[in-house]
């Protein structure tokens, strides 16, 4: 599951998360513009976009391609059960590119 958390005051995170990866790893971050491009590409990919300013704000200090730190663990699981929550006619359809 791939979620993106964008941030009010321009920053945005992304999150890539398989079952038996261990934890989340922070596969895309950014802020002004490059934070704009990952919010637009999750929304045209389907992947639900979440607002947690404090927890991206915490996310930007994880590095690329990084596990997300033990200390993050609740938070992230917060954003992880809202987004399989989802009922699938509220999220876009995903687009493969592959």
């Amino acid at each position: 599951m791939d979620f993106r958390l964008p941030a009010p005051h321009g920053q945005a995170a992304a999150l890539s998360y398989a079952a038996g990866q261990g934890a989340p790893k922070v596969v895309a971050k950014g802020r002004g513009d490059i934070a704009r491009r990952i919010v637009e590409l999750a929304r045209e990919h389907g992947v639900p976009v979440a607002q947690s300013p404090e927890l991206v704000s915490l996310l930007m200090q994880v590095d690329l391609d990084k596990q997300i730190p033990e200390s993050l663990y609740r938070a992230v699981a917060e954003v992880l059960v809202w987004a399989h929550a989802l009922p699938a006619a509220a999220q876009p359809p995903r687009v493969n590119h592959g």
